[in-house]
């Protein structure tokens, strides 16, 4: 790319006051159309901070070889689930995309690469939670994706990466769930807020004091937190958008926690705010 080119993206995106980040546990698809206390939580979240220039959303459900950024003006609302209500899938989110957004993003990161996708969009992990946040799909949105071959370290290193583009009005979303293990459903208590499995609550109540203490080591490297872990991380796609989230966190900023309630036994809503 020229010089020319890169100074016209970096003009597009002025200093602005550091936004937060958010990491949203984002749970069952039903919660696009629902009304809860989650869904609640989301809208009351977004009236805490600045309405953003732009987002950037790292979704659970986009999964890559390599790590890839939406390019495209107009990215479509996918639909990413099967066996829903039809008033699910009639669920559009027609946010536009950021193309410049994309071009700085790749720019930026320069410790492993970043290429940009005209094809994917924004999947359920992006739309179902930010379609509470900005109901007016306002906000220009892009998603970047997981690359399946990398270990946690590396999640966390590039999302440090991220970091100047707080400065520059982008509110950067994790969306996943910490503990998500789908198998351990309990379907008798499907509909229970607040049900855990004793595994299932021993993790919540360490991931939350990890993350409020700052203890980003024991997070990443959570494999050798013992079984709960294990039970609660058979896969880690939902779990990583966290560190993207965590890994964002300047040297004293307030980290706090909100829709903090389990469900169905082996699934947390768990959702995290860092900044003001």
């Amino acid at each position: 790319m020229k010089l020319n080119e890169l100074s016209k993206i970096s003009s597009s995106f002025p200093n602005t006051e550091k936004m937060p980040v958010l990491f949203l546990g984002h749970g069952n698809p039903m919660n696009a159309i629902e009304e809860n206390e989650f869904v609640e939580g989301f809208r009351k979240v977004a009236t805490e901070i600045p309405k953003p220039n732009t987002i950037l959303c790292i979704s659970a459900h986009w999964e890559t070889r390599g790590t890839f950024v939406t390019a495209m003006d107009s990215p479509k609302t996918i639909h990413d689930f099967g066996g829903f209500p039809k008033q699910l899938f009639e669920v559009q989110y027609p946010a536009p995309g950021s193309p410049a957004l994309a071009e700085e993003t790749k720019r930026i990161v320069t410790a492993g690469s970043v290429e940009l996708d005209h094809d994917w969009g924004l999947d359920h992990g992006a739309w179902s939670v930010i379609k509470h946040l900005y109901p007016n799909a306002d906000v220009p949105v892009i998603q970047m994706s997981l690359d399946y071959n990398q270990p946690p370290q590396y999640h966390y290193d590039l999302a440090k990466q991220l970091s100047q583009l707080r400065q520059k009005g982008v509110l950067i979303i994790g969306s996943g769930n910490m503990i998500h293990n789908l198998r351990l459903v309990a379907w008798n208590q499907i509909n229970t807020v607040g049900y855990a499995h004793d595994w299932a609550l021993e993790a919540k109540e360490k991931m939350n004091h990890f993350i409020l203490n700052g203890h980003h080591d024991s997070l990443i490297n959570y494999k050798v937190n013992g079984r709960a872990f294990e039970l609660s991380i058979p896969t880690p796609e939902h779990y990583l958008p966290l560190l993207y989230t965590l890994a964002l966190k300047d040297k004293g900023e307030p980290v706090s926690l909100f829709n903090d309630k389990s469900i169905a036994g082996s699934l947390t809503m768990t959702s995290v705010k860092i900044g003001s």
